[in-house]
């Protein structure tokens, strides 16, 4: 198993990262589980350069659980980035991930995420330029190629490298397909066939199990494995994935309760409501619940999957608006939850538009 520059990882297994999904608690809830790397959700650098408090807040970690501190940041210029990663390493980063996959058009119209796989030479410059900045470990997350007419992963490949990336995470769909159809795994086989032992490769895209996960090291040769779907609601797959059990009905409901009670607290740290000085503290402090609340209502959704009677609850779910609803919504599902194979076979209701890369 190579190492991510200095640092050799416990295991094989990375949490993807994902907008909307990869705050703090989260991340630290997977890194307790058996996650041997969890970077942040997407970054702007545009927002980190210009010290702009919305942006700082996604900065926030744990440093007692999140170690090492990978930071992912998206942008399309040199300079902006590399400032940007300037302030990251002040606030901590250990590494900087960039995000050279981001589907979406309000991001790729700027070049940065997946339009960088139209530039292979400015994603070099990047790496480049941030290595020279801060001294940090640069790693990034590519996809396949712009379409299926133009897949140069492996020109961005051996351009990152030559930049001095530290290690190159591949989701192989194409920016065409954004989430849509399968993940062809042997773009990856290809990748780290090409690569050799230059640097880590990352695989991603369609590992939800701990069979799929074993699977994509065994036949594309992969140094890492990458999940993102496959942890949502269900972080111990981390830990089955290093030989442990997955949870009993009452640690299920223990887990649940102890995020949603970090997420409320992260929550509220950083609350700011666009008229401040409207709220009186009791409405200040019962905005910033309602908000969090509102917030982790898609977390409960996907723990529930598996589960007898989860439509029921996800309906439920949608109705909660205080954090006594939650906690005693949790405890009454939960408790009692009995697996259901029907209700296990079923897709996740995952709106991938949030997890962009």
């Amino acid at each position: 198993m190579l190492p991510i520059g200095p640092y050799t990882l416990r295991n094989r297994w990375v949490l993807a990262p994902m907008a909307g999904v990869s705050e703090m608690p989260f991340r630290v809830l997977a890194f307790k589980l058996g996650a041997a790397l969890c970077p942040t959700e997407l970054v702007s650098s545009q927002g980190l350069m210009r010290l702009s408090p919305r942006t700082m807040r996604y900065l926030r970690h744990d440093k007692t659980y999140e170690k090492p501190y990978s930071l992912q940041i998206f942008g399309g210029e040199p300079e902006v980035m590399a400032k940007s990663a300037v302030v990251a390493k002040e606030q901590g980063a250990e590494i900087i991930d960039i995000n050279m996959g981001c589907p979406v058009k309000k991001v790729t119209k700027t070049g940065a995420g997946s339009g960088l796989m139209c530039d292979p030479p400015r994603a070099g410059e990047l790496v480049r330029m941030i290595r020279e900045a801060t001294g940090l470990p640069v790693t990034a997350k590519i996809r396949a190629g712009w379409d299926s007419a133009n897949k140069n992963y492996l020109q961005m490949a051996d351009v990152l490298g030559a930049a001095g990336v530290s290690a190159l995470a591949i989701h192989p769909r194409t920016r065409a397909q954004g989430y849509s159809g399968s993940a062809d795994w042997s773009c990856i086989t290809a990748l780290k066939k090409h690569v050799g032992s230059k640097f880590p490769v990352i695989g991603n895209g369609d590992v939800k199990t701990v069979a799929d996960a074993h699977r994509m090291l065994e036949t594309t040769g992969c140094d890492y494995v990458m999940i993102g779907r496959g942890a949502l609601g269900n972080p111990w797959l981390f830990r089955q994935l290093n030989g442990g059990e997955g949870p009993t009905a009452e640690e299920r409901c223990t887990v649940v309760l102890e995020h949603f009670r970090a997420h409320l607290k992260f929550v509220r740290g950083d609350f700011k409501p666009r008229r401040p000085d409207e709220y009186s503290p009791k409405r200040f402090e019962r905005a910033a619940e309602n908000a969090a609340v509102h917030a982790f209502r898609k977390h409960l959704g996907w723990y529930a999957h598996g589960l007898k009677n989860a439509s029921i609850f996800r309906n439920d779910v949608n109705r909660l608006e205080t954090a006594a609803e939650v906690l005693a919504s949790c405890e009454r599902f939960f408790l009692g939850a009995e697996a259901d194979a029907r209700e296990a076979e079923a897709e996740y209701d995952v709106d991938y538009r949030q997890a962009l890369g």
